[in-house]
């Protein structure tokens, strides 16, 4: 088994693009209308399958929002630094909802961003 992807509902696709894109640096790798099921489909990711998994991002004709819930955790990306990161992020107007800092009981530094819909990304600091 391989893990392929994590689909996210979005309610503005080119302002989801726009972000893991432009804001944390993701590539747009395809994308596919599907005008008669009235769904846009966006993937993302660093790498291509196999390498990595994806992000897919699902757009429904006309609908704005959605209730996450509280089923839903995070996304997590390994970053090398995580406080540089998180001033080029806030630089480029993204929303860092945990400032940078060790885990609650650990010394992982870790920090928090949410994207344009409200879903959090963990962002960890991994060793270079």
């Amino acid at each position: 088994m391989i893990f392929l992807h994590t689909m996210l509902r979005v309610g503005n696709l080119d302002r989801s693009i726009h972000f893991y894109t432009n804001v944390l640096g993701m590539k747009l790798l395809r994308t596919k209308d599907r005008p008669e099921q009235k769904y846009t489909l966006a993937f993302l990711g660093f790498a291509n399958n196999p390498e990595q998994a994806e992000i897919e991002l699902t757009y429904n004709y006309g609908v704005a929002s959605y209730d996450i819930g509280d089923a839903f955790g995070h996304l997590a990306i390994g970053v090398e630094d995580v406080y540089s990161t998180c001033e080029r992020i806030r630089s480029l107007g993204g929303q860092i909802t945990r400032e940078p800092g060790p885990v609650q009981g650990g010394l992982s530094l870790i920090a928090f961003v949410a994207d344009p819909d409200g879903y959090k990304i963990e962002l960890i600091q991994r060793p270079a």
